[in-house]
């Protein structure tokens, strides 16, 4: 079990409800714990201060940021909180609309994983059940468990301490037939640490990363493990310097080597981090996506980075360029299972269905994507997902049903020396556990499948 986390933001004071501070926060983070779990809507639209969650949107920027640390605390630790819920209760909760089982999981994420008094806990906890009908009868019985909770926090934490409660059953399972029993556990504990922030260079790593006192991860990426406040207001952001991306998606851009002149084609493209490398490569970039907002967005990145790229938004599967790309980077729809430390919704939100129905999904755009290759040129297909389905086998598969596509194995030198993420077969798999570090948090990369491919010359 890894320690309480500090530093939690205080509440405001100037938007707590009906003059409670502190408690339109919780109400808000209780409202969108339920939304995103119960309605799968993802956590970064709730979140969104523009379009996002109405009570959310109402916050000041205190009290969203408090917000954000406790549904990312209730996320990460949500199997923990199940598990410690079921222990604390005789029976089931039966109001059937969630709305309970939410405020205590609001409630229990900030006693038991947060640097918050416990009395605030549990007296805003009370306060919201009396003001919302559903709850009323079942004020006394939030009382009990979060006080309880509170008083025999050491032998909780010591008792629902399992890393595998990071994640569903039915999802460590598959990691653990994946990877073995230990990587499987490494994972999930690496999943209930917040994330590092990092960060892409247009050129000199090094010298970012001592500006920013930050640490160099690989070729193009700088660290920084202890970095809180506004992205914005870093030095070189202005300038162009930089853009937030994990360490681990930045490498799949680099397997297509040198791309300078060289037509190239970003396929789902955004929101654009991998689109501004290959822009910053020298390629001729065109970045094709479904979404038009995101691209949107994409476009906004590159001007500020003051880099270049055409634009396309459709859908794929009814879309064909007007001639073969050279080079294509084809960063397919997946379950998104690698970024579950940074994106913690996504462990609840998905299922195996996702995970079937996806993986026919990338078998149709590999297939499609290789036929706007010209004959000699490379693609890189890659995943942001811990699913052999969505990765090793899709890739083997696809290898298999097509005779003038190759394996071109990834090398060592080419990720920057990342040590145990190529696979025997050659490709590259990064894993949440790689890049241990000390203190543990400042370790890790999201979870990535990438394989280069090579069209045969003809």
């Amino acid at each position: 079990m890894t320690n309480r986390k500090k530093g939690a933001p205080k509440p405001s004071g100037k938007s707590g409800g009906a003059g409670v501070p502190g408690m339109a926060a919780r109400k808000a983070a209780s409202d969108i714990l339920g939304r995103v779990t119960g309605k799968g809507r993802p956590l970064d639209q709730e979140v969104d201060p523009l379009n996002g969650h109405a009570g959310f949107k109402a916050l000041d920027t205190r009290d969203r940021a408090l917000v954000r640390a406790i549904l990312g605390t209730a996320l990460r630790r949500r199997g923990q909180i199940t598990a410690i819920l079921a222990a604390l209760l005789e029976r089931p909760i039966p109001e059937k609309t969630g709305v309970v089982e939410n405020l205590l999981h609001v409630g229990l994420a900030q006693i038991l994983f947060m640097d918050v008094p416990d009395h605030a806990a549990v007296d805003i906890a009370v306060t919201m059940c009396e003001r919302d009908r559903r709850c009323v009868p079942y004020k006394g019985l939030v009382n009990a468990v979060l006080r309880r909770a509170a008083r025999e926090k050491a032998d909780i934490l010591e008792s629902f301490g399992k890393p595998e409660l990071a994640a569903p059953e039915w999802l460590f399972n598959r990691w653990r037939a994946a990877y073995g029993e230990e990587t499987a556990i490494a994972i999930a504990a690496m999943h209930l640490l917040e994330p590092n922030l990092d960060l892409t260079t247009k050129e000199d790593a090094d010298g970012w990363a001592q500006r920013l006192g930050g640490t160099r991860i690989g070729k193009t990426t700088v660290r920084l493990s202890d970095h809180s406040g506004p992205i914005d207001e870093l030095e070189g952001f202005s300038d162009g310097a930089w853009w937030v991306q994990d360490a681990a998606a930045s490498l799949p851009a680099l397997l297509l080597g040198d791309i300078a002149g060289k037509r190239v084609g970003d396929l789902c493209a955004a929101p654009g981090g991998k689109t501004a490398q290959l822009a910053a490569m020298g390629a001729d970039v065109t970045a094709i996506d479904i979404s038009a907002s995101r691209l949107k967005r994409l476009e906004r990145n590159l001007s500020r980075l003051g880099l270049k790229a055409a634009i396309v938004a459709t859908d794929l599967r009814y879309f064909t360029p007007d001639e073969p790309y050279e080079a294509i980077l084809l960063d397919a729809p997946c379950s998104a299972t690698g970024t579950i430390r940074r994106h913690p919704d996504v462990a609840w939100a998905k299922t195996p269905m996702d995970i079937e129905m996806l993986a026919a999904v990338q078998e149709d755009l590999l297939a499609r994507a290789f036929t706007w290759l010209k004959p000699g040129g490379t693609m890189v297909f890659c995943t942001c997902s811990l699913e052999p389905e969505e990765g090793e086998r899709r890739i083997e598969a696809f290898l298999n049903a097509t005779p003038d596509a190759r394996r071109i194995p990834v090398e060592p030198a080419e990720i920057g020396g990342i040590e145990g993420a190529i696979t025997p077969d050659g490709d590259l798999r990064t894993l949440p556990s790689l890049l241990p570090a000390e203190p543990p948090e400042h370790g890790g990369l999201d979870g990535f499948f990438a394989a280069r491919i090579g069209k045969a010359a003809g």
